[in-house]
């Protein structure tokens, strides 16, 4: 159970002052981590987007006559030594949470910090946009969904067993939002793949032998009998089929023979670099 109670800076004692000059969530995980090993109870007060001088003497006044101590995470070396210069004039312990942690990283690192404010937060952002583009791709996976192909990033169209699943997962995870669309012989692709703009379009095609193989395998592996997914004559007119789609829509198109996911993904990326 946390030993920690928010309140506003209208507190009773013994209280923790959590100063940032971002949001104060790293000081107050710390707070609460190191107020979980006693019995007593602490009262915390937050202070987010700490900018000048005058944010430190405030706060510096109101935790001056009280049971107090300052938990404090601030990138910009002149305010944290103007922080730890008012703390100690007026006699309340401090603790430099992030300081320590980058010191220790500059004595193994060939490169200087960049004492960026926030610059955790970006991280938790392109993480969170990460998990965002993988949902994406979840929920416009096979077809699925085709009304929103305007909000992908990035539609992958081939036949079938031509990597647009395992594809679309990795370049979700490089934070692209993607939907795959099959082209299914004889029946015509949803309207909207043609209302979007073909720069946004990857056709996947492969030689006919090689998808033969990969798909003979994929029936071994399921205890199906041969049919005519794995017929050559029928796989050519599938290919044929979707070749006629990709040149309706104008996209680029790229050969998977023998490609692994990574090589693929890597040719769409310099595409749209």
């Amino acid at each position: 159970m946390s030993k920690i109670r928010k309140v506003s800076p209208r507190v009773s004692k013994p209280t923790i002052y959590v100063l940032s000059d971002s949001l104060g969530e790293t000081a107050e995980v710390v707070s609460k981590a190191a107020a979980s090993q006693f019995e007593e109870e602490f009262e915390l007060v937050k202070v987010p987007k700490v900018s000048d001088k005058e944010d430190i003497k405030r706060i510096v006044g109101k935790a001056r006559d009280g049971n107090c101590v300052l938990f404090y995470t601030l990138v910009k070396p002149k305010l944290r030594k103007f922080l730890e210069e008012q703390a100690d004039e007026a006699s309340i312990p401090r603790l430099d949470i992030l300081s320590p942690a980058i010191e220790a990283l500059i004595t193994i690192s060939k490169t200087s910090p960049r004492l960026e404010v926030g610059a955790g937060h970006r991280v938790n952002r392109d993480y969170f946009h990460r998990i965002e583009a993988l949902n994406f791709a979840v929920k416009h996976d096979d077809g699925r969904n085709a009304r929103d192909l305007r909000k992908a990033d990035v539609v992958l169209i081939g036949v079938s067993r031509t990597s647009k699943t395992p594809l679309a997962m990795y370049l979700a995870y490089r934070g692209w939002k993607v939907a795959n669309i099959p082209i299914v012989l004889g029946i015509e692709p949803p309207r909207e793949l043609f209302e979007i703009s073909p720069q946004k379009i990857i056709g996947l095609t492969i030689d006919a032998d090689f998808l033969t193989s990969v798909r003979e395998q994929r029936l071994g592996s399921l205890g199906s009998p041969r049919n005519g997914y794995v017929e050559k004559r029928d796989i050519l007119r599938e290919l044929d089929f979707a070749e006629s789609v990709m040149k309706r829509i104008g996209c680029k198109v790229i050969n998977v023979t023998h490609r692994a996911v990574e090589e693929t993904a890597s040719e769409i990326l310099r595409y749209y670099s």
